[in-house]
């Protein structure tokens, strides 16, 4: 069998670049539906852009790399298609764009626009030997139990990565790219929880509070969750993106206020109160007592010195904690890192030393960050890599 684009993976990437690439394009997936992390994302509404969309809000290598995709395809872009298929959406927070309904709507859409643009999509296809030779690429799957052999001109890596491999999630596009010659980066879980020892938190399980997670490198401030495992929550998430083993984040509990300050004017006005009391106005109670096993919170605010305020408040700007680790793959919401930039063209996502390979999406060293950023990053990857093959009208 001969086509003249083969896509492995019927993801974000691989739809959209499905949806340009132009006739006589197969896409395959080993799933029983197409675009499964579009329909789990967002609670099931898909986070499928963000308004304010920046090349630095990507990590990688490169770090000039994916502005070139994003910005010929921007979420603008994005934004009129899922308009012109009458699909309703809102803005969460932060720029995060949500399907009113469900998140399959963007699915039959990706799936609407790779139909008419031609393409065909063979679910529950298993992937074996992948070759080139003589200017083509040969490709042996299996579907309900036979075998075939696809010839095709070009070849689209848009497997994804490593992350929730409970979906199917496996290292396929990274081990193609070792197979034919491309370099590989460090890869890691991303947008993930931290771990603790067990029971670090157990008395705090389920309890949100505003904060900003950081380190020396990068902060975020959005809400960060105690759970029975450690830390979640948006600002955490974002944050494991820039944290390494072995390495301590420091919480701000309080972000945008003064702790000394309000200490002291409590204590002026208030002084016969607790000094837990007078915490649990700004902080969950339970937050408080927790806190109260790490820092003097006895007594009453009349008892507070200078320096026991200087204390206190330094503790709850400066929460300094070493996670143990993160919960990895599992429940990681992209892989940071993979095939290494150096080797595509930023243009068309074709790898340099090898016409018609190409490599799209989450398998590329090109993370966003929380919020409808990876979404773009697909979509633009996919368009780059669809037009570069049919053409710049697609």
């Amino acid at each position: 069998m001969q086509v003249r684009t083969l896509i492995l993976g019927a993801g974000a990437a691989g739809l959209m670049c499905a949806a340009h690439a132009g006739p006589d394009t197969l896409v395959v997936d080993h799933a029983r539906a197409p675009g499964e992390k579009i329909r789990i994302s967002g609670g099931g509404r898909c986070n499928f852009t963000n308004l304010y969309t920046d090349a630095d809000r990507f990590l990688g290598g490169n770090p000039h790399f994916h502005k070139s995709a994003l910005a010929r395809y921007t979420q603008w872009d994005f934004i009129e298609l899922v308009d012109r298929y009458g699909i309703a959406w809102h803005e969460k927070t932060l720029g995060q764009l949500f399907c009113d309904g469900k998140a399959t709507q963007i699915v039959a859409m990706l799936l609407s626009e790779a139909e008419k643009a031609g393409a065909r999509l063979w679910l529950e296809t298993e992937v074996g030997a992948v070759s080139h030779a003589d200017g083509r690429f040969t490709c042996r799957v299996t579907r309900g139990g036979k075998v075939h052999h696809i010839a095709a001109e070009n070849l689209i890596l848009a497997t994804g990565g490593k992350s929730i491999p409970k979906m199917g999630a496996s290292g396929l596009a990274f081990d193609l790219a070792r197979l034919f010659g491309l370099s590989l980066t460090e890869t890691r879980p991303a947008l993930v929880p931290f771990t603790f020892d067990a029971g670090r938190f157990a008395d705090l399980s389920g309890t949100a509070v505003p904060a900003r997670v950081g380190n020396d490198r990068q902060s975020f401030e959005e809400a960060m969750l105690f759970t029975h495992r450690g830390l979640s929550g948006p600002a955490v998430l974002q944050m494991s993106s820039y944290w390494r083993e072995g390495e301590d984040v420091v919480i701000d509990l309080l972000p945008g206020q003064d702790a000394t300050q309000d200490l002291r004017e409590a204590r002026a006005q208030s002084g016969r109160r607790a000094v837990t009391t007078a915490l649990s106005q700004h902080l969950p109670a339970r937050l408080v007592a927790h806190l109260g096993g790490q820092i003097d919170l006895t007594g009453n605010l009349a008892d507070l010195s200078d320096a026991r305020i200087d204390t206190i408040a330094e503790n709850l700007h400066h929460w300094r904690l070493r996670p143990t680790g993160t919960e990895g793959y599992r429940t990681a919401e992209v892989t940071l890192g993979g095939i290494d930039t150096k080797g595509l063209d930023s243009r068309t996502m074709m790898t340099r030393h090898l016409r018609g390979l190409y490599a799209i999406g989450e398998a590329v060293d090109v993370t966003g960050w929380l919020g409808g950023y990876n979404f773009q990053w697909a979509w633009s990857s996919g368009v780059a890599a669809g037009r570069a093959i049919s053409g710049p009208s697609a």
